[in-house]
């Protein structure tokens, strides 16, 4: 069982993954308009994982018998300044949900609910990692410059981190 106010900060959990969800699909349909098809794969593909991390914790909810909330989701941006400004707002907001994920974990060692704690252990993890590889694509970007002689550049690096990204999920999304 567990207790109304964590399941209110799941459901919140859930609301911010989902918001995640919308505004990677929302970067990867500017991006095509930009003809950069390899960080538009790329955002599809995180903005499928978004969509999973959301539907996780339904699951969790469900097993542990709450209840979960479908959310009421804002509109994300339409329009970047760019690559970079894109990318860099992908990894703010990837530091956003690492936030997040990290006061659900003190709340339920607060409330000895070793149960929510344990599910949340995977979620620390993924968000080390989605971090990590914002930072390495920020890094790239950083390296190639992001002139429009650059973006080509841009773009390859980021569709080959994807087919990375991909291979390593056992194909998925590629």
């Amino acid at each position: 069982m567990i207790s109304d106010k964590m399941q209110k900060e799941l459901n919140g959990q859930i609301a911010l993954e989902g918001y995640a969800s919308y505004l990677y699909l929302s970067m990867a349909s500017w991006c095509r308009h930009q003809g950069l098809e390899g960080c538009a794969r790329f955002l599809y593909r995180q903005s499928d994982e978004e969509r999973m991390h959301m539907l996780k914790i339904f699951d969790y909810l469900d097993e542990v018998d709450g209840r979960a909330l479908a959310p009421a989701i804002k509109q994300p941006p339409q329009d970047f300044e760019s690559v970079r400004s894109l990318f860099e707002q992908v990894y703010a907001h990837e530091q956003k949900v690492s936030t997040s994920i990290n006061k659900l974990v003190t709340k339920s060692l607060k409330e000895d609910d070793h149960s929510t704690y344990n599910f949340l252990q995977w979620y620390v993890e993924e968000q080390r990692e989605e971090e990590a590889l914002m930072r390495t694509i920020l890094d790239k970007i950083r390296l190639i410059g992001d002139g429009p002689q650059s973006l080509y550049y841009i773009d390859k690096e980021v569709e080959a981190i994807n087919a990375q990204a991909a291979a390593a999920e056992g194909g998925q999304g590629a």
